[in-house]
């Protein structure tokens, strides 16, 4: 490597994730100085970063793409575009977050570092043209994850989530890495272009397809596809409810940009014999699991868990379709579904107050007399999460379906649309809880201004993008063409 790899001219792509680091190591200096009434210091610098950084990629975004430090990073439209939604739910996350955490004495720079180190990993991954570049990202962001989930030292709950969570995320990585490693003994190159480029050349094929099993099984895992989800519901239930909701919104964008990176990027070529067939599996199995199975959960958080396997399995259905529009359709699905969950468990926080979690269903019950405002906002979540018009989620689901028809996959959109009435269920429970019932406890709701506000906004968000989506959906389709 020479020293020109070091130029202005080189490093200039990756400045958000430079400027981002140098952030979050400033704050790792700086919160040892801060006295015990001066730690909304740290909380203040931390959402400082990630709106600056995420303004940083904006302002860098339609400069074309430029591949870098050796083929080892790429900055183009779409990954300016997962970085701003990612660094955006991740601060939306965090003001949510506040008082839950001021409570339970986790507003500390512990726990914000490793948010913003598990932020970086995410933008590492969204920006990757390397297997290794990937790889490190992935890392970055799942230790940081582990961590977050284990930081309530005092919950036995939390401890064991964290512990399943290491084990079963060693074993995806180990998956993922032999699955890379062979691709390169089938390919010759890391970098994904010269992947892409040898595959097609016709190489050792067979020995790439072979590692492509254990890459897809690696992804599989980190996007919470089944048969790989059984982490989700012990950690989304397990968790403190920001560390799940960090855990759970933004990491599906980055996951996102990885399987683009990797399946639609470096092995293109081996979509129609190796991976379309596997995500097809994938697909139909996420489905099923994830909306039947949330039927039987009393426990919203994990109910929401199912419903992120069930969503996920729409976001590999657009995958599935190998073009771009249903690649766009993706995009659109997996930024409207880190709208939703945001919104979702924001109302979990919202609910939640000292030595309480308002995680049960029962705790929903009545809350239009309570307020109902926030009976209407949760009303909207639901029926965006549920794919009822005029919410976001239902476009989103209809682009993903006519992408997918378009591709030749009828039976499968016939699948999942049977499976989406089905899902309807558990999700208009809700509403019922909310509207027709009588509250089973009192409880004062006098949230901060800015969990008001950024619920307001989801909601507010989620209904916009569901009657006119044609700005987002523009910007998708520029992005994806631009990264293809």
């Amino acid at each position: 490597m020479n020293q020109a790899t070091f130029s202005l001219a080189t490093m200039a792509p990756a400045m958000p994730e430079i400027a981002l680091l140098a952030m979050v190591s400033i704050l790792l200096v700086a919160d040892l100085f801060f006295k015990a009434n001066e730690k909304h210091l740290t909380y203040v610098l931390t959402l400082v970063a990630l709106v600056g950084t995420a303004v940083l990629c904006a302002a860098s975004a339609g400069g074309g793409s430029t591949v870098t430090f050796n083929g080892m990073f790429v900055s183009d439209l779409m990954s300016q575009v997962l970085k701003v939604a990612t660094l955006l739910t991740v601060a939306a996350t965090l003001v949510m977050s506040r008082s839950y955490l001021e409570l339970r004495g986790l507003l500390n720079g512990e726990f914000l570092c490793l948010a913003l180190f598990g932020t970086l990993g995410m933008m590492v991954m969204i920006s990757a043209h390397h297997f290794i570049t990937l790889y490190l990202g992935l890392e970055l962001m799942a230790l940081s994850q582990y961590s977050m989930v284990a930081l309530q030292r005092d919950s036995v709950r939390a401890t064991e989530a964290a512990m399943k969570y290491f084990v079963l995320g060693a074993l995806s990585s180990g998956l993922l890495l032999y699955g890379m490693s062979m691709v390169y003994g089938g390919t010759g190159s890391l970098e994904l272009s010269r992947v892409a480029q040898a595959i097609q050349g016709g190489g050792h094929n067979t020995l790439a397809l072979f590692g492509l099993v254990f890459v897809v099984a690696g992804i599989a895992f980190k996007l919470g596809a089944a048969p790989f989800h059984m982490w989700i519901p012990d950690v989304y239930h397990g968790a403190a409810t920001p560390a799940t909701l960090i855990v759970g919104a933004a990491p599906k964008l980055a996951a996102f940009g990885f399987i683009m990176r990797l399946l639609a990027t470096g092995l293109q070529g081996l979509a129609t014999d190796g991976w379309q067939p596997m995500l097809i599996i994938l697909t139909v199995a996420s489905l099923a699991v994830g909306n039947i199975i949330a039927i039987a959960q009393a426990n919203l958080k994990r109910m929401l868990a199912y419903s992120t396997i069930a969503h996920m399995g729409f976001v590999t259905l657009g995958i599935l379709a190998g073009t771009e529009t249903g690649y766009s359709a993706a995009l659109f699905y997996v930024i409207v579904y880190a709208l939703m969950t945001l919104g979702s468990f924001g109302m979990i926080l919202l609910l939640s107050r000292a030595g309480f979690e308002a995680e049960s269903l029962d705790d929903f019950r009545g809350l239009n007399q309570r307020s109902k405002w926030y009976a209407f906002v949760m009303l909207i979540l639901m029926f965006s999460l549920a794919g009822i018009p005029p919410a976001a989620g239902f476009l989103a689901k209809l682009f993903v379906l006519q992408a997918a028809i378009d591709a030749g996959y009828t039976s499968l959109v016939v699948y999942a649309v049977l499976l989406s009435v089905v899902g309807a269920f558990y999700y208009l429970r809700i509403v019922r809880l909310m509207y027709m019932e009588e509250p089973v406890s009192e409880i004062t709701l006098d949230p901060r201004a800015g969990t008001r506000w950024m619920l307001s906004i989801t909601a507010i968000a989620t209904l916009v993008l569901g009657l006119a989506p044609a700005p987002l959906v523009e910007l998708c389709a520029r992005a994806i063409t631009a990264s293809m």
